[in-house]
């Protein structure tokens, strides 16, 4: 059932493309269908099917375990001749290429974003405890370092190397004087003493009043608690007492050689008062470390520390003011529904006639059914409306791929920053979507500069992310926030978004305007516009979104 050699054309103008084992269907007459991973079906495409050499051709099962001679799985060598002015084959070649390794990356980049290093610790070896960042217990967005405190540091800092996902989370860990060793306990081991200035005072006052928290991370595994405590009782006099947790507890679980949990309390020590002390002030730290086995297997670590939250699990849900809202909304909707229904009701007897009788009611009907010749009228600002679908169907498949990686536990606990990482890969290797989305549909509408469309959709929403983003990092740099990115992330993300994002939209683009079709509307479209009639202002659009702001945010 092999081919003829005879139709083999050395003189011809051909080019070959290998593919291994393909799912081929093949006929001497009619001529050869080929169906590959790329869905290729068309007869002009896969002119001839011939033996590699050196190949043998063999017969296989199909799906349903039949033997069969139309169908075969082997190593083939698809020969495909170019067509006058056309350029399929390059298309599809660039495509697979592209294709190829826009999902070798991701692959990579998706299995070091949802691995966690299972590290293993021998009997008395050092664990080494980061610092990490600081911030008001009430805006975890307001993080800062934690070395900016006063509080004790070595003569060098050393920073740690983070991912992506970690620096957009505002993580900035720093090597630490803590000192644990693993299945070591210690008890009340002095740390550092350190003699406060009077700005030194004011500044821990400040952060205690403001509910500061810290953050450690000890094995990928976050550790918080309060920098002091605030006490606050009586009306006349009044008090108000600040403390300083100047001791800190460690209690980690362990189980073989591996850390599986660590949690921190401040109150087994009696916290230094600041309110009625003066500068200079000497306050000596300390801490204690307990290691407890427990039969809880690394694997179940992530769920450990879930189920274990510094920070409120559950928000507060006010029950009365979103069952109002349900309320006022269904109301709302059966009101629209009734008007709707006694309109249409009327209408729809007089509107079941042809479209010939249809232009005599043009004169003298204002029903619904003599807009239906202006419905499918393409929309006048048609570029932008394209990139605006481009960008929606991009966010979708974004959505969606989150969604997926989240359900198959690629996310886990204590792998900070993952789900940042992940959604900057996806919005990068999506472009292609928003790309090809927006140019077949521009073409499908008619248009033809679809060049200017390309780079419409490619920047509609980068552009004005990042100058919003320019603001907001400028105002955390001024205030010194771990919210503020480095110049160096930044210039990633630039470049991935240069060297990925608007390639892949480029070359979206390029597929969604070779394989655009022409719009074929259900009914015909008539040359002239009909004329809207101009509303009184408080039925503006413009009325209508200042008014519709108001049931939201009563």
């Amino acid at each position: 059932m092999a081919p003829e050699s005879g139709i083999w054309n050395r003189n011809s103008q051909i080019h070959c493309c290998i593919l291994t084992d393909v799912f081929v269907i093949y006929n001497v007459d009619p001529p050869v269908h080929c169906v590959s991973c790329l869905d290729v079906q068309d007869p002009s495409m896969c002119r001839y099917l011939i033996q590699c050499d050196g190949e043998c051709f063999e017969q296989t099962e199909d799906v349903n375990g039949t033997r069969t001679k139309s169908y075969g799985c082997v190593k083939v060598c698809l020969v495909m001749e170019y067509a006058e002015g056309g350029s399929l084959y390059n298309d599809v070649l660039l495509i697979m290429t592209t294709t190829n390794m826009a999902v070798r990356f991701l692959v990579v980049v998706l299995a070091v974003i949802s691995t966690a290093n299972a590290v293993k610790y021998k009997q008395g070896e050092k664990v080494v405890l980061y610092v990490n960042k600081v911030g008001p217990y009430f805006n975890p967005h307001e993080t800062y370092h934690y070395y900016q405190l006063p509080v004790c540091r070595p003569k060098k800092i050393e920073h740690k190397s983070l991912t992506l996902g970690e620096v957009l989370d505002g993580d900035r860990m720093a090597v630490s004087l803590y000192e644990i060793n693993f299945k070591q306990d210690a008890d009340k081991k002095e740390l550092c003493k350190v003699t406060f200035k009077e700005n030194d005072l004011q500044l821990l006052r400040d952060a205690i009043e403001d509910l500061y928290y810290f953050e450690f991370v000890i094995d990928e595994i976050p550790v918080r608690g309060f920098i002091g405590h605030l006490e606050e009782g009586g009306f006349l006099p009044h008090n108000h007492k600040i403390f300083l947790w100047a001791h800190l507890s460690f209690h980690i679980e362990y189980n073989g050689d591996q850390i599986i949990f660590a949690n921190v309390s401040t109150k087994e020590q009696a916290p230094v008062g600041l309110d009625s002390v003066s500068a200079p002030f000497e306050v000596s730290f300390t801490y204690s470390v307990k290691w407890t086995k427990t039969s809880t297997p690394f694997e179940e670590r992530g769920k450990r520390v879930r189920d274990t939250s510094f920070f409120p699990k559950y928000l507060e849900i006010h029950w009365l003011s979103i069952i109002n809202s349900m309320v006022l909304v269904f109301l709302l909707i059966g009101f629209v529904v009734i008007i709707l229904t006694r309109v249409l009701k009327s209408d729809f007897a007089r509107y079941n006639v042809d479209d010939d009788e249809a232009e005599a009611l043009d004169s003298d009907e204002n029903g619904w059914k003599i807009i239906h010749t202006d419905v499918f009228r393409f929309p006048p600002h048609k570029n932008l409306f394209c990139a605006i679908l481009g960008v929606g169907s991009q966010f979708l498949a974004l959505a969606t791929g989150i969604m997926v990686m989240a359900v198959l536990g690629m996310f886990n606990v204590h792998r900070h920053g993952a789900i940042n990482s992940a959604g900057i890969v996806l919005y990068a290797f999506t472009s292609c979507i928003a790309g090809y989305v927006a140019t077949n549909t521009y073409r499908k509408l008619g248009g033809e500069n679809w060049v200017w469309n390309i780079n419409l959709t490619s920047c509609l929403f980068a552009m004005p992310f990042f100058l919003i983003w320019a603001v907001i990092n400028s105002v955390a740099w001024g205030y010194g926030t771990t919210q503020a990115l480095p110049w160096t992330t930044v210039v990633l993300l630039m470049c991935l978004w240069m060297f990925v994002g608007y390639p892949l939209t480029v070359i979206g683009g390029i597929f969604g305007k070779n394989w655009a079709h022409g719009f074929d509307a259900p009914c015909r479209t008539k040359n002239i516009a009909r004329e809207i009639p101009s509303v009184p202002w408080y039925r503006s659009a413009f009325a209508h979104c200042v008014v519709g702001g108001f049931l939201p945010f009563r």
